[in-house]
C-alpha cells in the first residue's frame, strides 16, 4: 500500500497553490459541505452520508470522475482529518499513489469549550471558503 501523506491545512493550501494538477477532494456530506462551509474549489466526493453514516457506494466511482489518472495528487479533507485519512486509506487500496490528508480538516478538533474552529484547521487558519 502507498504512503499516505499528512499535512495541516495551510500547508495543504499552500500545496494546492504550487500544484495546479492537485484536487481538493471535500468527503464530508453534502450538508456539512454546503451549510458548514467547503473551501473553495473542493469537490464533494462524500465518503458516508449522514445522519446515520452510511457508506457511498459510489465513492470510488466520484472521485476517478474528479481524477481519472491514479498519480492526480490529490488532497482529502473531511471535518477533523478522520473520515478524510479512512478515505485515503480506500484510494491507495484502489491505485491512488499521491495521497494527502489534510490532518486538522475543516474544523479541525474542539478545543476546551467543545467548539471547533478555534485552534486549527482550514477555518481557523482563514484559508478560502465559502457556504451555500
Amino acid at each position: 500500500m502507498n504512503q499516505i501523506k499528512s499535512l495541516s491545512a495551510d500547508a495543504a493550501h499552500a500545496a494546492l497553490q504550487a500544484d495546479h494538477r492537485a484536487v481538493l477532494i471535500d468527503v464530508r456530506d453534502p450538508v456539512e459541505y454546503s451549510f458548514v462551509g467547503h473551501p473553495v474549489g473542493a469537490v464533494n466526493v462524500p465518503w458516508k452520508f449522514a445522519p446515520e453514516m452510511r457508506g457511498n457506494p459510489d465513492f470510488l466511482d466520484q472521485v476517478r470522475e474528479a481524477a481519472a489518472d491514479t498519480a492526480t495528487p490529490l488532497y482529502l479533507l473531511c471535518r477533523s482529518g478522520q473520515r478524510s485519512m479512512a478515505a485515503a486509506n480506500a484510494l491507495a487500496e484502489a491505485g491512488y499513489t499521491d495521497l494527502t490528508n489534510i490532518e486538522d480538516g475543516f474544523e479541525g478538533p474542539m478545543d476546551e469549550a467543545k467548539h471547533r474552529s478555534t485552534v486549527a484547521g482550514w477555518r481557523f487558519h482563514q484559508l478560502p471558503w465559502v457556504q451555500s
